[in-house]
C-alpha cells in the first residue's frame, strides 16, 4: 500500500510538473506573440553615411505585420506578410546593411525616387523658353533624377503616432540639373488592414517637373521563388506607352489588346514575356478618373496565397519585371542570389519623359502649388 500511494504521489507531481511546464511554456509563447504584435514604432541604428546617422525605423501593426525604412533613401529595406498559412515573409528584395544600399549598381531596392521617377530623354527639356541640361545616368538619357536622387540623400525623419513615419528633404536648386528649391514630404503608414499607404508632397519656388514615386522590388513568394515569373499580374489598363531602343516613350499612346502587354485579366507575368524584348519595362495608362484615389491593379502569387492590390491617384503605374537582375549583386539579405526577373516594380507615376511630351499628363509644378499624390499597397490572402 504505501508502494501504491508513493506512486501515485509521484506521479501527481509528475503531472503537476508538467502542466506547470506546458503553462510556462505557452505563457513564454504568448508574451513572444505580443512582444512581436505589438503596435508602435523601433529605432535601430544602420550605420553611418557622410556623417550622418543612418536609422532603421520598423512599424509594426496589430497582426505582427511589419513595415522597415531607413532615413537613407527613405528606403524600404523589409516588408513582411502572411501567406495563407498565416506565416509571415519578406516580400521585398534588399540588403543586410547599409553598405549594400550604397554599392555601386545597386538597382533602387525600396527608395523613394526624384526629382523625376524613371527617364526623361536625351537628359534635357525645355521649360518656358529656357532649356535644362539634366544628368546623363542612363546612356544619352536621365534616370531617376540623376546620379544623386532621391534615393541616395538622407532623409530627415520624425516619427508621427505609433503608425507613420514623415520623412522631409529639402532639394535644391539646380540639384541634378532641375530648377527651383523643392521641399518634399513623403509620409509612410503602416495601417491595420495590412496596407502601406505612401503620400507624397512637394511645393517649389521656380517652375519645374517632378514625378515621385517608390522602387520596392517585390516578390510574394518571400524568397521560396527564385522569380516571380509565376506570379499573377492584373491592370486596370487598356493602353500604354510604347518605347524606343533606350527606353524613352515614343509619345504614342497604344492599345494592349491583343498584345503581350494585355493585363486587364489576371495572367501569369511568364505566359508573354518573351514576346516583349528585353521584358517588362513600361508604362501603363491607367482607366481612372482624374486624380481619384482608385484600385488598378492585383498581384497574385498562387503558391503562398499572398495578394496586394495597388491603389493611386496616379494616372500611370511602370511594370518592371525585374529585366536587369543578374544574380551578382552581394550582400543581399541572407546571400540571396537576385537572377533576372527575381522580383518586379509597381512604381505609380506621371509618364515618362512627359516634359518632351505635350500629349502627356502634366508634370509641371508651379510656385504657389502642391504637389500632392498617394499609394496604397494592400496585404491579404486568398
Amino acid at each position: 500500500m504505501k508502494i501504491q500511494s508513493l506512486l501515485v504521489a509521484s506521479l501527481a507531481v509528475a503531472i503537476l510538473s508538467c502542466n506547470n511546464s506546458s503553462n510556462e511554456s505557452a505563457s513564454s509563447t504568448d508574451s513572444t506573440n505580443k512582444n512581436q504584435n505589438k503596435v508602435g514604432i523601433t529605432e535601430t541604428p544602420f550605420g553611418n553615411h557622410e556623417g550622418q546617422a543612418i536609422t532603421e525605423y520598423t512599424l509594426t501593426n496589430g497582426n505582427g505585420m511589419q513595415l522597415s525604412i531607413i532615413n537613407y533613401g527613405g528606403t524600404i529595406t523589409k516588408l513582411t506578410a502572411p501567406d495563407k498559412n498565416g506565416t509571415m515573409g519578406d516580400v521585398v528584395l534588399g540588403y543586410d546593411s547599409l553598405s549594400g544600399y550604397l554599392q555601386k549598381g545597386n538597382p533602387y531596392f525600396g527608395a523613394l525616387i526624384g526629382r523625376y521617377g524613371n527617364r526623361i530623354g536625351k537628359a534635357q527639356f525645355t521649360l518656358d523658353g529656357k532649356t535644362y541640361n539634366l544628368d546623363k545616368n542612363d546612356g544619352a538619357n536621365s534616370l531617376h533624377g540623376g546620379f544623386k536622387g532621391y534615393d541616395k540623400v538622407v532623409w530627415t525623419a520624425e516619427k508621427q503616432g505609433d503608425n507613420s513615419l514623415k520623412l522631409t528633404y529639402h532639394s535644391k536648386d539646380g540639384e541634378g540639373g532641375y530648377p527651383g528649391n523643392l521641399d518634399i514630404t513623403v509620409v509612410y503608414t503602416l495601417e491595420a488592414d495590412n496596407s502601406i499607404k505612401i503620400d507624397y508632397t512637394a511645393t517649389t519656388d521656380k517652375a519645374t517637373p517632378v514625378n515621385l514615386t517608390n522602387h520596392a522590388y517585390y516578390n510574394l513568394s518571400a524568397g521560396t521563388d527564385s522569380t516571380i515569373l509565376d506570379h499573377e499580374l492584373q491592370l486596370s489598363a487598356d493602353k500604354y506607352t510604347p518605347v524606343d531602343a533606350g527606353l524613352i516613350p515614343t509619345g504614342k499612346i497604344a492599345d494592349v489588346k491583343g498584345s503581350a502587354f494585355d493585363f486587364t485579366t489576371s495572367k501569369p507575368i511568364g505566359r508573354d514575356i518573351a514576346q516583349v524584348k528585353g521584358g517588362y519595362d513600361h508604362n501603363w495608362v491607367l482607366n481612372k478618373n482624374g486624380n481619384s484615389l482608385e484600385k488598378i491593379g492585383t498581384l497574385y502569387h498562387p503558391k503562398s496565397g499572398r495578394v496586394m492590390d495597388v491603389y493611386t491617384t496616379e494616372p500611370g503605374i511602370q511594370f518592371y519585371s525585374g529585366n536587369f537582375l543578374d544574380g551578382t549583386l552581394t550582400n543581399t539579405k541572407g546571400g540571396a542570389k537576385y537572377v533576372k526577373h527575381a522580383a518586379l516594380c509597381l512604381e505609380t507615376q506621371h509618364f515618362p519623359d512627359s516634359p518632351n511630351k505635350p500629349n502627356f499628363p502634366n508634370t509641371i509644378l508651379k510656385p504657389g502649388e502642391t504637389y500632392k499624390t498617394t499609394t496604397v499597397y494592400k496585404f491579404s490572402t486568398k
